[in-house]
């Protein structure tokens, strides 16, 4: 039962849980007008702390869609976080207008701190290079309807893998599932976290610098950006970032059936050429996560469909 728990990284639900979110999912991208008013007299907190587009827009459409309404901010600095309020007398404070809260903040743990302080249910919007699980609901739902399922699936994770927090919460999820070999691509300086390693099983993993020699193995390519927010030094940033550009030279080494995601924002990891073709599954991909925080909602609030 998820009515009132909070979500703050994917190991939070079961493999069942996950799978009933699917299921609901699945039935709101087939039949959205069924959903229109099941959220009608609920509000929803935005809290965002950090820039955010598909997340922060994806989520109050899903509110605006279940007949749901959002109040909140998109930036600290239009809050009184810039007055010096604590996470906890803010998410108190919330708590006096709203049913349920979502939060995005460059502290790792930010989010995880605001639901211990919160009587009703925080989810996790991102939190520094540390966690997004509503991004890897996304990522889930994405494999989920174009996959049909989470078994013996290769995928390449490409890019970004030492800051990635899609990556390392996706990596964390898939590796429940049975049969599953990931492909870590990155510059030596953008490495997968040794924790993340850690967690896994030594042959169910491989490291490489090179994208173009594993392409033909994956069933699955997850793109990311090098991202300049998480650098210290911009002459490293500009060192690093065109490390990977996917193009339809490249493109044609893979699977006819593999697909190509990516979290957005793409800068230039992925040439527009590749937008056309029908493995690029990344718009869809945004799509899909509106869906996916709908049923999320829907589930920690405890609302049901009528039948």
């Amino acid at each position: 039962m998820l009515k009132g728990r909070s979500l703050i990284e994917p190991g939070d639900l079961s493999l069942e849980e996950l799978q009933e979110i699917f299921e609901l999912s699945e039935e709101i991208v087939e039949t959205p007008a069924a959903f229109k008013e099941v959220c009608k007299g609920k509000i929803l907190g935005s809290l965002f702390y950090e820039p955010s587009t598909r997340t922060r827009l994806s989520f109050e459409a899903a509110m605006y869609r279940l007949g749901g309404q959002v109040i909140g901010f998109s930036e600290a600095s239009s809050s009184s976080v810039s007055k010096g309020e604590s996470i906890g007398d803010t998410i108190k404070t919330i708590g006096c207008y709203a049913d349920i809260a979502v939060m995005r903040h460059p502290k790792e743990g930010a989010p995880k701190l605001a639901s211990k302080y919160a009587n009703f249910p925080v989810i996790n919007a991102g939190d520094g290079g540390h966690q997004h699980p509503t991004q890897t609901l996304t990522d889930l739902l994405t494999i989920y309807l174009l996959k049909n399922n989470f078994l013996n699936l290769k995928i390449g994770l490409c890019g970004d893998l030492k800051f990635g927090r899609t990556v390392h919460s996706l990596v964390k999820a898939m590796s429940r599932y049975h049969g599953v070999e990931f492909y870590f691509i990155s510059p030596p300086e953008l490495l997968i976290p040794e924790y993340i390693k850690a967690e896994l099983e030594q042959k169910s993993y491989f490291e490489t610098t090179e994208l173009t020699e594993v392409l033909p193995e994956l069933d699955i390519l997850y793109m990311t950006r090098v991202q300049r927010e998480r650098f210290i030094s911009e002459e490293e940033y500009l060192r690093l970032r065109d490390s990977y550009i996917l193009d339809k030279k490249k493109l044609n080494k893979a699977k006819k059936e593999m697909i190509v995601m990516h979290p957005l924002p793409r800068v230039s990891e992925i040439s527009e050429e590749v937008d056309a073709d029908p493995r690029a599954v990344y718009f869809d991909q945004a799509r899909y996560g509106m869906f996916v925080r709908m049923a999320l909602i829907m589930k920690l609030l405890g609302v049901e469909i009528d039948a």
